[in-house]
């Protein structure tokens, strides 16, 4: 994890941080150093979300990314003392909330929060705006909070993001269907860059349905008259009328030289405002456009609550211009950053996961590849290598699988699997490795002897054993006696021994590791879709639920189809015989 000292990022330094967002945010972010803040923290919706990672060889399995969970236990209580030394006011809200909810999972959420909030207000530029998404179960909570930390004046939007279709399975109440997202201004000098969308098909017919002759263009007919009917200086006669009209005369006659009056039966001129002069519809607080990441997006990387780029896009438009700093403390798979090098602007990331990390960072290899970044808090040298190994293991196994090549498999049971390498072969052609991590100090050959067992259980190709130091010459020699594969840098043993100096300097495995968690996703798709259809047989069509009544009423009788025996090989309709037409 983050070791912490007083550094803070340097302007225009893109940079990723593995830790608490509240200490990085308060030993690493300067004051007043940040223009936009986006963040979609975990609702505390009880849940626990998996990663799923997909393999062109192998079933697809699932690790989990995180847990949506929060005790009062587990901070609360320290951040309440903290609100309540850094602000008294905001304390007492918090205060009257918890007298409501008590030392509830909820009320420890939002304590959780507004001490975090309370930095990114610290960190926020004065012509900065945070953008907090949450769902419904938890958005009349927060805003109490942020008018508490940011004020009541600040808050500028509630925006509604329809973020799925709505579902046949509304039996009790209206289907859920949107999130929310909270938008908050540091000042009134901000920055805004309005956003628009294309007209509607509707309003093309009915106001831009008039054709320039002479250029094709499509046009509409805007009043030329002044909404302000007090303006003596606006106030001549034009074309025979007399009326306080939107522009000077000087104006008006500029208008009419260039054609773009049209005059009416009356002799009242009429302006054309021509349909690609337009941005399009100025966009309301209600986004419907915008799609959730559905199965087949290419841009899916299989990580739960994973957001479309678009809707980060749209947000920092609106809120920064380029060259601006954009931070994300929740920033999970890493799609704020995407949205943000896209758009030319600094980003700064943070997350407590490892898992996001390095979802973060084989994104960034892959969708950006020309970006530059540095990431803080993830061993450099073999000293914090082993200082992360003793301290956390399992982040250490994590760090460790993913330094070669691998996504890790998680905590709890592994059956002997701490993560696998998917690797090229050849064209179209891949092969798996298991891999093994030993944090301990003492490890001897019994452990590459299981290892050894685990890739013939698995029928993977090789084996990765990754250990603190040197191995054994035991353990050397178990690893050599357990056979040699060919591969594209070479003949390798099948096992292979990685010690943590190995880890740093980067280990040389005869492999081409190209696949990372996002490449290998989009392998499995191009495999998956080059094998034939699965042909179910009878017996799986016979097994299968019945389908539930259908709620249609009425129609015509018709006579029933005889039921087929359970024997039958094929469950194939009877065919009826065409009806032969009479010649006339």
């Amino acid at each position: 994890m983050l070791n912490m000292c007083r550094m803070y990022v340097g302007a225009g330094m893109n940079t990723l941080f593995f830790g608490d967002n509240l200490d990085v945010m308060r030993e690493r972010i300067a004051d007043a150093s940040v223009d936009l803040i986006y963040l979609d923290p975990p609702f505390n919706s009880k849940a626990t979300y998996n990663i799923v990672y997909k393999s062109p060889v192998g079933a697809e399995s699932q690790r989990k990314a995180f847990e949506d969970t929060w005790r009062w236990e587990d901070g609360a209580e320290a951040a309440m003392d903290d609100i309540r030394r850094a602000d008294v006011s905001i304390f007492k809200v918090l205060h009257a909330l918890q007298g409501f909810m008590g030392q509830s999972d909820v009320m420890a959420y939002l304590a959780m929060m507004a001490v975090r909030l309370l930095e990114m207000k610290r960190i926020l530029r004065d012509n900065g705006s945070i953008y907090l998404h949450c769902d419904p179960t938890a958005s009349h909570y927060l805003k109490i909070v942020l008018d508490a930390i940011f004020g009541k004046e600040a808050f500028t939007n509630e925006i509604i993001w329809q973020r799925t279709n709505s579902k046949s399975h509304a039996f009790t109440r209206f289907s859920s269907a949107h999130d929310v997202i909270l938008m908050y201004r540091k000042s009134g000098q901000f920055i805004w860059q309005a956003q628009y969308v294309p007209h509607s098909d509707k309003l093309l017919k009915s106001h831009y349905n008039n054709v320039e002759d002479s250029t094709g263009r499509r046009y509409t007919l805007g009043d030329c008259l002044n909404p302000n009917p007090d303006r003596p200086n606006l106030t001549y006669e034009w074309n025979g009328l007399v009326k306080v009209w939107r522009w000077t005369k000087e104006k008006m006659q500029s208008l009419h030289d260039e054609g773009r009056l049209v005059y009416t039966s009356s002799g009242m001129p009429r302006y054309k405002r021509y349909l690609d002069e337009m941005s399009g519809t100025p966009l309301t607080d209600v986004w419907t456009d915008i799609p959730p990441i559905n199965s087949q997006a290419q841009e899916r990387l299989g990580y739960p609550t994973q957001k479309p780029v678009a809707l980060l896009e749209r947000l920092i438009r609106a809120s920064t211009k380029e060259g601006d700093v954009v931070l994300d403390p929740f920033c999970g798979c890493g799609t704020t950053i995407h949205a943000a090098e896209r758009l030319g602007r600094s980003w700064i990331g943070i997350d407590v996961t490892y898992l996001a990390i390095q979802v973060i960072v084989d994104r960034i290899k892959t969708r950006l590849p020309s970006a530059q970044y540095s990431i803080e808090g993830i061993p450099k040298d073999e000293f914090a290598a082993r200082k992360l190994a003793e301290q956390d293991p399992y982040v250490f196994q994590e760090w460790a699988v993913a330094r070669v090549g691998g996504q890790p498999r998680g905590r709890g049971p592994d059956k002997g699997i701490d993560g696998e390498v998917i690797f090229v072969r050849g064209p179209n052609n891949y092969g798996r490795a298991i891999v093994s991590v030993k944090a301990g100090r003492h490890v001897g050959p019994d452990a590459v002897r299981v290892l050894k067992s685990v890739v013939e259980r698995e029928r993977a190709d090789m084996g990765v054993f990754i250990c603190l130091n040197d191995p054994t010459q035991d353990m050397r020699t178990e690893a050599a006696v357990g056979g040699r594969i060919e591969l594209p840098g070479g003949d390798r043993a099948k096992i292979q021994i990685v010690t943590v100096a190995d880890l740093i300097r980067g280990p040389n495995l005869g492999i081409l590791t190209e696949l990372n968690s996002v490449t290998v996703t989009q392998a499995a798709r191009a495999v998956q879709r080059k094998r034939p259809a699965k042909v179910r047989t009878p017996e799986e069509l016979r097994n299968e639920p019945p389908l539930p009544p259908m709620p249609i009423k009425g129609g015509k009788a018709a006579k029933q189809q005889a039921q087929l025996p359970l024997d039958e090989p094929l469950l194939v309709a009877p065919q009826a015989k065409p009806r032969s037409r009479k010649r006339s």
